[in-house]
């Protein structure tokens, strides 16, 4: 297969795809220089008091158990899991293996080096809800959109049903974005620390699927 035999739509997603790697590094670059410049957000306080009026007990409980979804401990088990169902399934091209593992870990370690680039103060320190040392950016917002959006990217390339494709990846899709508002609403984080870990994982996230399909393209 050469250049002339790509559909005209692959450059149409091709150009989407880099705009959003584009975008979401952009996003994150902004969102970071503010934060080593130590600057308030206005958002950030808003968003507190927004969650202050609708906390309730009961929320805490469904919302503990939600930001544990996006545990460093359950996406690692979760991650072995995957690879091993993945193992039995692409017994012949192992390239979604290995991008899984460079998508997962990478992130890991990126979000950790950040972290500790950055050294922003969490807004509260609760150890029952995983939020001990720094905040920005959010690791349950970088590793979920990293995992649970390649489980998406899985559901996509998949031979199911439409109706289950969209089912499934509305179902992932809002528990990403469930599990950043947890980390808001149990008061570990702010507002700013999760949509930037979200922009972090959502382009990194393509960047490694985007290889990933080339590799797979230039294998046909």
């Amino acid at each position: 297969m050469g250049l002339n035999d790509i559909p005209r739509r692959t450059y149409i997603y091709l150009i989407l795809t880099f705009s959003l790697i584009v975008s979401g590094m952009w996003v994150f670059a902004e969102l970071a220089d503010n934060v080593l410049e130590e600057e308030k957000f206005l958002i950030d306080q808003k968003v507190q008091q927004f969650v202050q009026l609708i906390r309730t007990p009961t929320g805490e409980q469904i919302f503990s158990f939600i930001t544990d979804l996006g545990s460093v401990t359950f996406i690692t088990i979760s991650s072995i899991v995957l690879a091993i169902v993945m193992f039995f399934i692409y017994q012949r091209r192992k390239w979604r293996i290995l991008y899984f593992a460079v998508a997962i870990i990478g992130i890991g370690l990126l979000t950790r080096v950040l972290k500790n680039v950055f050294g922003r103060e969490r807004p509260n320190i609760f150890e029952e809800y995983d939020g001990t040392g720094f905040s920005f950016p959010s690791g349950h917002s970088t590793g979920p959109m990293v995992f649970y959006g390649f489980l998406i990217y899985l559901v996509i390339r998949s031979q199911w049903d439409k109706a289950i494709k969209w089912l499934l990846g509305i179902v992932l899709f809002l528990l990403i974005f469930s599990i950043g508002f947890s980390r808001i609403y149990l008061g570990v984080h702010y507002a700013t620390d999760v949509f930037a870990g979200h922009m972090l994982g959502l382009a990194w996230l393509i960047s490694c699927i985007l290889v990933l399909e080339y590799t797979l393209w230039r294998k046909k």
